[in-house]
């Protein structure tokens, strides 16, 4: 099993959306490629509550049985399009993909 983690930072406002909007309109956006994509076995967005410099903004945490399956969903064009939408928003972006 492969645990893929994505964090953003997000821009004050990005694309005619506050930061916030910005936060629920990705979190809407990703969880509903559950049953579309068929590769994902979970996958949940969390939207961070607490401020600070350390802070990111938004959480993905998402599980895949291989590696394989990731690089299938990263290609799916409808993460694609959500995927070209968060990077005109973001300041930035970490990932960790780990065997569990």
């Amino acid at each position: 099993m492969l645990k893929h983690v994505v964090m953003w930072k997000l821009k004050a406002e990005g694309e005619g959306r506050t930061k916030a909007e910005n936060a629920l309109w990705m979190k809407e956006h990703l969880e509903a490629l559950v049953g579309i994509v068929p590769e994902i076995r979970s996958l949940e967005v969390g939207i961070n509550c607490k401020s600070g410099e350390m802070a990111y903004d938004a959480v993905l945490i998402s599980t895949f049985d291989n590696e394989e399956d990731l690089a299938t969903y990263k290609v799916h064009p409808e993460h694609v399009k959500i995927s070209s939408y968060c990077k005109k928003i973001r300041e930035a972006r970490v990932v960790v993909d780990c065997i569990i």
